[in-house]
């Protein structure tokens, strides 16, 4: 991510695990809000709680649940943020070098940035898609009655379904994190070469460099991604039945089926919440990342 010196790979993985675990403790209930008003159909269900828009979940969910229901189900997504954030920023550099390689250059240019952002994504999608499967059942009022935690919904999933249940949705959730990662590294790129260069390396505009980057590059991969990120959120929260057929299978089937019953919008459902969390989030992704980065450098003599 960084015009310096690239560091070793166990650096890059040490501050994407930094960066990420910072982003989800700020950012974590509107990703809760987000999963609420993406499962919910266009009829309301007898007995639970329909969300008109991201204000009225985040309301009920505190006056019907309390407060603390807003970080339900945040284990899992802790201890998959280190994984998932190095991993992102970790298989960036290194998909970098390939691409580069394969393709004879020297330096990054917006279409290898795309292609190396997308290349990380879908190496990132295989390490977060059990985390992403309990998170979602945690976070789902009705699921979430059936598990006492973190762990007893790992094991209960794993029983009662079989442990390939843990990657259901994978599909699904290679496409939501290669349209992510192909907007976010892309759009890094484009607005970095865009603003007034920082030849002092100043570190407070290095930090508004960076804040603004990521986040237009959270907002833009939040608009390309949000549909894959509705039906993988349908596709997971559906549970396993023997013999049966389920609703939401492929991805792109998936995608169809939402449209025809409930309209193109549906493919944008929570992505309000959403994009407050990634817009900004992915501003401070990229500042913490930088910054962790830096001090390595510094403490690596590497300046």
């Amino acid at each position: 991510m960084s015009t310096d010196k690239p560091l070793p790979f166990v650096y890059q993985f040490a501050a994407g695990a930094v960066a990420g675990v910072s982003e989800i403790l700020i950012m974590y209930p509107l990703d809760v809000v987000k999963t609420r008003v993406q499962i919910q159909g266009r009829v309301p269900v007898p007995g639970q709680d329909h969300y008109s828009g991201m204000v009225d979940c985040f309301r009920k969910i505190v006056a019907n649940e309390g407060a603390s229901r807003l970080y339900r189900g945040i284990g899992a997504p802790i201890l998959m943020e280190a994984p998932k954030r190095a991993t992102k920023f970790a298989a960036n550099d290194e998909w970098g070098k390939v691409w580069r390689k394969a393709f004879g250059v020297d330096k990054m240019n917006q279409s290898l940035s795309i292609l190396t952002g997308a290349s990380a994504g879908a190496t990132e999608a295989f390490v977060v898609v059990p985390f992403e499967l309990v998170k979602i059942r945690l976070q789902d009022r009705a699921q979430a009655a059936k598990y006492s935690g973190m762990m007893d919904c790992v094991q209960k999933i794993v029983r009662q379904e079989g442990v390939l249940t843990l990657y259901q949705g994978l599909e699904s959730t290679v496409w939501r994190h290669v349209m992510w990662n192909a907007g976010y590294f892309g759009c890094i790129f484009q607005v970095r070469a865009m603003l007034p260069a920082n030849p002092t390396k100043d570190k407070s505009v290095q930090m508004r460099n960076d804040l603004l980057s990521g986040a237009v590059g959270g907002t833009v991969g939040t608009i390309l991604n949000t549909p894959f990120d509705v039906v993988k959120s349908r596709i997971q929260n559906s549970p396993k039945q023997i013999g049966g057929v389920p609703k939401y299978g492929w991805a792109l089937g998936a995608l169809g089926t939402v449209a025809k019953e409930e309209g193109f919008g549906a493919l944008y459902k929570g992505f309000l919440p959403k994009v407050l969390r990634l817009g900004p989030g992915g501003g401070i992704l990229l500042v913490v990342f930088t910054g962790v980065m830096d001090f390595f450098r510094n403490m690596r003599g590497d300046v």
